[in-house]
């Protein structure tokens, strides 16, 4: 639950993209490495980055660095982490000012 302005402004603008959006209901659904997520998309693995790291900021996203058998070169893998939005009158009027 979101608490400060400063937090409900973060989500609201890494879910202003209709991008990042398709990005987190891809990563709810499984677990990606990032190339095989950028491929999947069809955008460059640095513009994926960028909205990834919107997403880890805003805490909705969370990543992993692996070394996998037989490759030497360690992978990062991004899931969504658990959570619940709800924005109302209530959570507006309590949200604390920084």
């Amino acid at each position: 639950m979101v608490e400060s302005i400063q937090e409900i402004v973060t989500v609201a603008e890494a879910l202003s993209s209709p991008v990042r959006v398709k990005i987190l209901k891809m990563l709810c659904e499984k677990e990606w490495y990032v190339y095989e997520l950028a491929k999947t998309l069809g955008i460059s693995r640095q513009l994926l980055y960028l909205h990834l790291k919107k997403l880890e900021k805003a805490g909705l996203v969370e990543s992993e660095l692996r070394l996998e058998p037989n490759d030497p070169r360690a992978k990062k893998y991004y899931r969504a982490k658990p959570f619940s939005l709800v924005v109302d009158n209530e959570i507006i009027k309590n949200l604390k000012e920084e």
